[in-house]
């Protein structure tokens, strides 16, 4: 039976908490928020307890996993005093919105070795894990084009927004990981643009409601990823994987499966309402799959590593697009700023800037 404490009594800290107490190997024992009521009604609903100081939380021998769903400015501290204390982690992405500050954050852990998810809960749909499971057994070939859409449904506050890192950071990463996580490539490149259309005043934050972005894979491969903060028809989520010899494609999800044939029309079930009415799931089998793994000393997925690869992705996506221009992609190396052309760098028109050191390598083994 593994303790169990929660940061963070907000949204989605409940969702996290709900799946916590449910599960059968966990201890769902403390629950802490800086808005203290916050943190007991939530405890009391769950049969945990709320924690008065953080002490408690990572005291190791009342503790055993900390749950980070905390605001995403304290995310890197938590992680940083749970790997000094020896506790175990699961927690929200991002590690922090400062790439060389997780970087040194996730290095700190692995010094400690300690266990670590990033809760990219998207890889635990049973949709995806099915297409994952097709394009390793080589069942459509070599992997040559792949689409993915995140669309709507709504606008999030502009409250959130100024805190959330841009949609490159906050929204479009989950279908980064999800890239390199389905092909088993690395993006070698890539391009991005967006636009404020739902939101114009997203401009004043340097942010976008509406981008695509394209990545070049390790083989020459290409992923098309659409990110949409606003629709006027429900969430939208789809991912297509063209190989050389065949398709597979986990389409849109319904509220129901039920279409009505009229003269001239048919009419269908339509688009869930948001984004966690469809992903919803997934969260309980993320937690499932972290608990097996600290339990047995199996490997952890997604990892730091994963997590750190996915947020550079980002940023070389959020450069891009402010830049209206291809950007290098390195999932080792930050991208702190434009590097000049190099020799023969122009191509097709467009400049493309040198490759960042030490490409494809990996730090955080």
């Amino acid at each position: 039976m593994q303790r169990f404490a929660l940061l963070g009594a907000g949204f989605i800290g409940s969702v996290h908490a709900a799946n916590l107490a449910a599960h059968p190997g966990i201890d769902f024992s403390l629950v802490y928020d800086v808005d203290h009521s916050r943190a007991q009604t939530l405890a009391a609903a769950h049969g945990a307890r709320a924690a008065t100081e953080l002490d408690e939380v990572f005291d190791r021998s009342a503790v055993d996993a900390v749950f980070i769903a905390s605001s995403t400015d304290t995310h890197a501290t938590h992680l940083r005093r749970a790997a000094e204390a020896g506790v175990a982690v699961l927690c929200e992405k991002p590690i922090d919105l400062d790439l060389h500050h997780a970087r040194e954050t996730a290095a700190l852990a692995a010094r400690h070795g300690i266990p670590v998810m990033v809760d990219f809960n998207r890889r635990f749909d049973r949709d995806y894990a099915e297409l994952k499971r097709i394009v390793d057994a080589g069942e459509i070939g070599g992997i040559e084009l792949i689409q993915l859409s995140s669309r709507g449904p709504a606008m999030p506050p502009l409250s959130y927004i100024a805190t959330s890192g841009g949609q490159m950071r906050d929204q479009t990463v989950h279908f980064f990981d999800l890239a390199r996580w389905l092909t088993g490539l690395e993006p070698v490149e890539v391009f991005a643009t967006g636009s404020a259309l739902a939101e114009p005043r997203l401009r004043e934050y340097n942010d976008v409601d509406t981008s695509a972005v394209t990545l070049r894979l390790s083989n020459g491969g290409l992923v098309q990823i659409d990110s949409a903060r606003r629709t006027g028809y429900g969430y939208d989520e789809r991912i297509e994987i063209m190989g050389s010899t065949g398709m597979a494609e986990a389409g849109r999800h319904r509220t129901g499966a039920v279409s009505r044939y009229y003269a001239g029309k048919v009419i269908a079930d339509g688009m869930p309402a948001g984004w966690f009415e469809r992903v919803q799931p997934t969260y309980a089998a993320a937690l499932a799959h972290f608990v097996t793994a600290v339990e047995m000393g199996t490997p952890i997925t997604p990892s730091l590593e994963d997590g750190l690869k996915a947020q550079a992705i980002a940023e070389a996506a959020t450069l891009s697009s402010a830049a209206a221009g291809p950007k290098p992609s390195s999932t080792d190396r930050a991208p702190n700023s434009a590097l000049p052309p190099g020799p023969a760098a122009r191509q097709q028109g467009h400049i493309f800037t040198r490759p960042w050191p030490d490409a494809g390598a990996s730090r955080y083994n």
